[in-house]
């Protein structure tokens, strides 16, 4: 991964530890549901960025080598795998 991107993708990885922190408070002190939902998103939007991030690096850094395998099986093992991480990010 490239320096610029592993520091964002640290970084959003740690706002969404932050906003998850925040509402386990929130829910031990009653807090009102609308506001822990509201959080709750931000920590889902902050973790779909994340995982966008690390599509995109991926993309750019590890396609171009699958792309000029050889062997087919090789890019078909990677598209296979970007199906996989995606399925599971848009669940």
């Amino acid at each position: 991964m490239e320096i610029a991107n592993k520091k964002s993708t640290l970084l959003g990885l740690k706002k969404a530890i932050g906003v998850i922190n925040k509402i386990m408070e929130m829910i031990e002190k009653d807090a009102y549901c609308v506001d822990i939902a509201s959080q709750v998103n931000a920590s889902i939007w902050l973790l779909k960025w994340v995982n966008t991030t690390l599509l995109e690096n991926h993309l750019a850094c590890c396609w171009p080598k699958f792309l000029n395998a050889a062997e087919e099986w090789k890019k078909e093992e990677f598209i296979k795998e970007l199906v996989r991480a995606w399925n599971v990010s848009n669940k």
